[in-house]
C-alpha cells in the first residue's frame, strides 16, 4: 500500500506543477482574473493533498483500512475538487459553459478532504 500511496502522490504531484506551469505561461492572458484565482485555488488544493497522502504512506505501513480509506479519499477528492475548478475556470476559454452544472462536485470533493483528514487523524492514532 505505501508503494501505491507514494507512487500516486508522485503523479498528482508532478500533475499540479504541470497544472500551475500551464497557468502562468498559458493561460494568464487567456482567463479572467477570477478564473485565475479559481485555478490556483485548485492547484494549492491539489497539493497540500499530495503532501498528506505523502503522510499517509508513513502510517500505510500498518495496513490498516483507515489508511485505504483514507487513500481513496483524498484521492478522489482531488479528482472532484481540483478537477471540477480546473473546468469551472476554463468553461468559457474551451466554450462549455452548458457545463456549469459541474459546481456542486467541487462542494463534495471538499467534504471528502474533510473525511480524508478525519480519517487520517483516527487512523494515526490507532496505529502504534
Amino acid at each position: 500500500m505505501k508503494k501505491k500511496i507514494f507512487i500516486t502522490a508522485s503523479i498528482l504531484g508532478a500533475l499540479a506543477v504541470i497544472a500551475g506551469a500551464f497557468a502562468a505561461h498559458g493561460l494568464q492572458t487567456r482567463l479572467s482574473v477570477k478564473d485565475m484565482q479559481v485555478w490556483n485555488t485548485a492547484v494549492q488544493y491539489q497539493f497540500y493533498h499530495v503532501f498528506a497522502l505523502l503522510a499517509l504512506s508513513h502510517l500505510s505501513r500498518y495496513q490498516t483500512t483507515l489508511v485505504n480509506t483514507c487513500y481513496y479519499l483524498f484521492t478522489i477528492g482531488i479528482v472532484f475538487f481540483c478537477g471540477s475548478l480546473y473546468l469551472l475556470a476554463t468553461l468559457e476559454l474551451l466554450g462549455w459553459a452548458w457545463i456549469r452544472i459541474i459546481g456542486p462536485v467541487t462542494p463534495l470533493g471538499g467534504f471528502l478532504f474533510i473525511c480524508g483528514w478525519i480519517t487520517m487523524g483516527i487512523a494515526a492514532t490507532k496505529n502504534k
